[in-house]
Order: C-alpha cells, then structure tokens, then sequence
C-alpha cells in the first residue's frame, strides 16, 4: 500500500502526465521489496521513474 506522501505525488505527476503532456500512463505498481512505486509512461514507455515513500522521486545512476 503506497504512503499519503507517495499518493500525492502520484497524483501530481498523474494529472502533469495526461493532462498537461498528454502521455498515457501504462503501469503503476508497489515493489514489495523497496516499497517504492515504480511508474512506466509515455507512448513508447520511454518514461519510468520511481516515488519513494516519503514522496520524493529515486534518482537512477545514468
């Protein structure tokens, strides 16, 4: 179950997503091992990325 933290900012990026960039979103599912929510978007699922708990986004090694 995501925290409220997470939920919000799910929920901003959700709306910036679909209704600002009018991308699709695809999947949106908790890692039961980070507890992270991991978000896949974009026409060609070219845009992921990951919440943490307390809400703020993980940063990738590039």
């Amino acid at each position: 179950m995501p925290t409220a933290a997470q939920l919000e900012t799910l929920y901003r990026v959700g709306y910036q997503l679909t209704y600002i960039m009018l991308q699709p979103i695809h999947l949106i599912c908790v890692d039961n091992r980070t507890r992270n929510v991991y978000v896949l978007a974009g026409y060609y699922e070219e845009i992921e990325f990951q919440i943490l708990p307390n809400g703020e986004f993980a940063n990738e090694p590039s």
